[in-house]
């Protein structure tokens, strides 16, 4: 996204660790829950253990609102079930990975999977989310008309001709 945002947004990730289904598998890693606001709770407090699952507060993000991005949220909030994106990076130390970002457009989430590497799911919105981006939709959302682009018609005389070929002798 270009420029800065015109709104942010502070939110806090609840992670789920569950251990896999396999013997090779280690563990499944899994955001669950964004939280509205950001409590004073340190990055990757273990929230919850019963042994088989751990919750995780994760820690804090900003999600961050963009006026040209505005058909996105539009088109996350009409779907029936609006979604924020956690996207969780890889690390090289405990815990194995990283809160890397929050954001509710969706094109923006679906391409933080291209790496591989990361980790994406989409989460519930927060109620409270849902009511400050559905008014920054109302206010900043322009409907851009689509206008087919007409082809030039092509001029027969600048498309040239080409002089016969001459043999290779002949040259």
């Amino acid at each position: 996204m270009s420029g800065s945002p015109m709104v942010t947004m502070p939110v806090g990730v609840i992670v789920e660790r569950a251990k896999g289904s396999s013997r090779w598998g280690g563990y499944i890693w899994r955001p669950t829950t964004v939280l509205a606001g950001q409590p004073d709770t340190p990055p990757w407090t273990t929230l919850a253990d019963d042994g088989e699952r751990t919750t995780f507060y994760a820690g804090p993000a900003t999600v961050e609102l963009h006026r040209s991005e505005t058909a996105n949220y539009r088109d996350n909030l009409a779907s029936g079930s609006p979604s924020l994106w956690v996207v969780l990076s890889g690390t090289s130390s405990e815990p194995p990975y990283a809160l890397y970002l929050v954001t509710a457009d969706p094109a923006e989430g679906e391409g933080m999977t291209a790496a591989g590497n990361n980790i994406v799911e989409p989460v519930p919105m927060p109620d409270v989310v849902r009511d400050t981006i559905a008014a920054f939709v109302a206010e900043h959302h322009v409907e851009e008309v689509f206008v087919k682009r007409k082809r030039d018609r092509a001029n027969p005389e600048s498309l040239g001709r080409r002089p016969p070929a001459t043999p290779r002798n002949e040259r």
